[in-house]
């Protein structure tokens, strides 16, 4: 990638010598990466951090995504979700068929939900932050630039101030939230996650944690509210897209409901884990949903698209700070590593014939889909570095897509363009137009 060496990686055993024989501090972020993506995540979130810092960090957030305080989030998860089924009544009351972008829909949803939850700010606040950093996303990753090339951001000024000039105002509204949730310690229970994050000093196994610096509070709630709401809104738009495709896994879901939920208006832990197929369809679309099918559409009667999902997060990288031996290979210092998780869930050998079927049922009682290496299946991470707000998604999308599918249908829009695109994460370019019907 311009003048930067890239070693790419695509053999799960490797990769879990890699990983399991090489001293932590060996490895690091790719430099490249880290000053690129400074206006979006700053220079402080988790996924910019490394070593001890790291480790501060990580201790800090984790309380916030306990079972204890996860509980304490799915009645506001419930309330948004319920107020966005509101809105699509009352859009359906003049007519039985609607037609919405669930892409914008969802992430709409997500975006107030970590908003809530995770910061305890209210809609508007949210939507305000969510689209300065989907523009910023757009400056980011949508254009062509010259990452790797010595001076490139030079050649795409024009992007680079714009991104700049977003990062900041996305400052400045964190900086006065935090500020404004200061003034409340000892005065409120604190459960969210800024509220963890403003705590003080602790003592933890003998030695005491210091406290995030308001920089490193900025850019780890820049991160969160970013990564809170981009993953989780993809794995929904991507399976309302595949469930408009497979009308019998949506009557299977919506049984599922039915059985395990009813008609509560209140959804619990026990609840959720009950849910089992939907966690199915999760880990599919997490993963790299493993199959190719024609979608048809009723236009013209002929019109054929070719669908394949995309991940969320289709690769990971790594940098290495020293020379590394893995089996007879070295790696020399300063080696850019990209770890192809696509190419892995893609991969015949390890997966199959039917590697690129849509088979939700190959995790039924497996955990890793019947992959013939555990370091083959990626779908949260993998090492210290997996995803800490895995069961914060996992629990959002059981709630959103449970409430959501017991009183609508999903079929296919004629309008829809299949068009995914890459711009840090894989995403419709041009939207998911559904049909939604009242059930």
């Amino acid at each position: 990638m311009g003048v930067e060496p890239f070693l790419y990686v695509a053999d799960p055993e490797f990769l879990k010598q890699m990983s399991g024989c090489v001293l932590a501090k060996n490895w690091g972020k790719p430099s490249v990466f880290k000053g690129d993506r400074i206006p979006m995540f700053g220079e402080y979130g988790l996924n910019m951090i490394e070593g001890s810092t790291w480790v501060r960090h990580r201790h800090i957030i984790t309380p916030a995504f306990s079972s204890t305080n996860l509980k304490g989030m799915a009645n506001s998860m419930m309330e948004s979700t319920t107020k966005m089924i509101s809105q699509w009544t009352t859009l359906l009351a003049n007519s039985n068929t609607l037609e919405l972008d669930m892409e914008r829909e969802v992430t709409t949803l997500a975006g107030e939900i970590i908003a809530r939850t995770n910061f305890g700010i209210n809609s508007e606040s949210g939507h305000i932050l969510f689209e300065k950093l989907r523009a910023m996303q757009i400056s980011l990753f949508k254009h062509t630039r010259y990452v790797g090339v010595p001076y490139g951001q030079f050649l795409t000024m024009g992007q680079t101030l714009e991104a700049k000039r977003l990062g900041q105002e996305i400052d400045d509204i964190l900086l006065s939230i935090i500020n404004a949730r200061r003034k409340v310690i000892g005065v409120e229970t604190q459960h969210d996650l800024l509220g963890l994050l403003l705590e003080g000093d602790e003592q933890a196994d003998g030695q005491f944690v210091r406290k995030l610096s308001t920089r490193e509070l900025v850019d780890e709630c820049k991160t969160f509210f970013f990564g809170g709401h981009e993953t989780v809104a993809l794995a929904m738009t991507w399976t309302l897209m595949i469930l408009a495709v497979y009308p019998k896994w949506q009557e299977e879901l919506r049984e599922e409901i039915k059985e395990v939920i009813g008609e509560n208006h209140d959804i619990d832990f026990t609840m959720l884990a009950r849910l089992k197929k939907a966690v199915l369809i999760l880990i599919l679309n997490f993963d790299h949903a493993k199959f190719r099918k024609s979608l048809q559409i009723v236009k013209d009667h002929r019109y054929k698209k070719v669908l394949r999902l995309y991940p969320s997060s289709p690769n990971a990288q790594r940098q290495a700070r020293s020379d590394i031996q893995v089996g007879n290979v070295v790696i020399p210092s300063g080696t850019n590593i990209w770890i192809d998780v696509v190419g892995m869930h893609h991969d015949q050998a390890l997966w199959g014939d039917d590697v690129n079927e849509f088979k939700p049922e190959r995790f039924d009682g497996n955990l890793y889909g019947g992959c013939k290496h555990k370091m083959g299946y990626l779908p949260f991470g993998f090492g210290g570095r997996m995803c800490i707000g895995k069961n914060y998604a996992i629990m959002e999308y059981k709630i959103v897509m449970s409430l959501i599918l017991r009183q609508f249908s999903f079929s296919i829009a004629p309008s829809y363009h299949h068009s995914p695109t890459y711009f840090f994460s894989f995403r419709p370019s041009s939207g998911v137009p559904l049909i939604v019907k009242p059930l």
